[in-house]
């Protein structure tokens, strides 16, 4: 599995039985290739509460060396637009690697403010805002409600308040 987690509030602390370890705070994300397999561990090690999105993807081929890596990925960055944060798709060269044709997504937007995000209408979306709420071709999404879009060839996204979006772009 191609596994990548976004941290929502709080920060993890990651640990596997490749040497890596590391801690991954709110509103970055972190990616672990599987691969031919891997033990890990993912703590809280804060004295607040984590929350996190994990999302978890099936890689192209099957095997390989298992990985992982994590990036900030500052807000101000995204803010009223979409950045790449996890990528198996060429050219997606800021974003950390998968082994996947997917690509992980994060944008904010403020309560009115309007993205469109052009989509290959053969690829499927799912859409999460991790906080804050956003109206999407006309249909209210609240913070932690998921939406499946295909057969669209672009999103037109309005903040209701202001929201912080994860979105997967897969075939």
């Amino acid at each position: 599995m191609e596994i990548i987690t976004y941290v929502r509030d709080g920060a993890i602390t990651h640990r596997d039985s490749m040497g890596n370890q590391g801690r991954t705070e709110a509103g970055d994300v972190q990616v672990m290739s599987a691969g031919s397999g891997v033990r890990h561990s993912e703590y809280n090690l804060e004295g607040d509460t984590t929350r996190i999105f994990q999302i978890w993807i099936e890689p192209t081929e099957r095997g390989g060396k298992p990985s992982w890596g994590a990036k900030p990925f500052p807000k101000g960055d995204r803010s009223g637009r979409f950045v790449t944060l996890a990528s198996g798709v060429a050219g997606d060269t800021d974003a950390l690697p998968i082994r996947a044709d997917a690509r992980v997504m994060g944008g904010t937007v403020k309560a009115g403010e309007r993205i469109m995000l052009p989509v290959d209408p053969a690829r499927h979306v799912y859409l999460v805002p991790a906080k804050g709420a956003v109206d999407v071709d006309g249909v209210r999404i609240e913070a932690r409600d998921g939406a499946a879009i295909t057969d669209v060839a672009g999103i037109e996204m309005v903040g209701i308040e202001d929201a912080e979006i994860v979105l997967v772009d897969a075939a």
